[in-house]
Formats: C-alpha cells, structure tokens, sequence
C-alpha cells in the first residue's frame, strides 16, 4: 500500500468520526481512542473507501491495447485517454483503424447530405463508473483523404431498447 497525503487525510477524518461517535457511547476518553484507532482501518476499507468510489467516477487509465479494445468494448473508456493524448492513431489509414479497432460501430449523420457520413467513425467506449453518471462515452475518428485526422470524445445518454411495446 503506497501512503499518500491523500489516504492519510481520509483515514484521520475516519478517525475523528469514529472517535466522535464512539465518545457519545462512552465518555472514557482512553478507550474510546483506542476502539477508534483500531476500527479506523476496518471502517475506511469496508465503509468509506467503498462509498467513496460509489459517487466518484474515478477510473484506471490504461495503454491502448487492441485485444482489450475488441474483446471488453465495456471498458475502453480506460484506454482511450492515453491513445487520444498520445495521438497513436493521427494518420492511420482505415484499414489500420480497422485492425486495431474493427469496424465502425456506426456512422456519424450528415445533415447537408441526408445520408452517413463515411468518413465519421463511432464507436462505443462504455459508462464510466460512478452512481451519478447517466450518460455513455463515444468516441468519432474523423478522417480526411482516407487518414484520421481527428479523435473526439462525447457523451450520449443511456437509452434502453424497449422490445416489449
């Protein structure tokens, strides 16, 4: 376990809660330390550490890895912060795009044409996690004479498909 200032804070706040708390079960100060000093521990991983990654949507960031990309399509949010930083893909033709990341998911709509836009590519990168977060991240590669020239993220609500009507 790597000690932070971070981790340190939150187990002091733990330990001041559980001390306030214990303290209006008994009024020995002695004791009601010691208990708090050793439910701290047990209290910050089993309760608040938990709670914690419930309402925060922090996630682990990952190196693109196009096995990964194609088999777990739920968790490539993880992966496409680096890629787009790193620029990995800028200037690689679609048949690459295609080997790394397989076919288009769908199409982007262009409304001067009325029609898809072949040269937009979606695909899905999954719903980070977090209690709050009602939408799903996608991603569009743009590409120009046959080469990506654009990598955007964006957000689109979660819908449910209602085959029961």
């Amino acid at each position: 376990m790597i000690f932070t200032p971070l981790l340190i804070v939150f187990l002091c706040v733990v330990f001041v809660l559980l001390f306030l708390f214990l303290n209006t079960v008994d009024k020995r100060k002695w004791l009601t330390a010691l208990i708090s000093l050793v439910l701290t521990p047990f209290v910050f991983f089993f309760l608040f550490y938990p709670f914690l990654n419930i309402i925060s949507n922090y996630h682990h960031q990952k190196y693109f890895d196009n096995d990964a990309w194609i088999e777990k399509p739920a968790l490539r949010y993880e992966m496409i912060d680096n890629t787009i930083e790193s620029d990995t893909l800028i200037g690689a033709s679609k048949e690459k795009i295609t080997t790394l990341l397989g076919k288009a998911e769908w199409l982007s709509w262009d409304d001067a044409k009325k029609a898809h836009d072949t040269n937009k590519w979606n695909y899905g990168l999954g719903i980070e996690p977090g209690a709050f977060n009602d939408k799903k991240d996608c991603l569009e590669i743009t590409f120009q004479d046959e080469k990506v020239i654009a990598l955007k993220t964006y957000q689109e609500e979660i819908t449910f498909d209602n085959e029961k009507e």
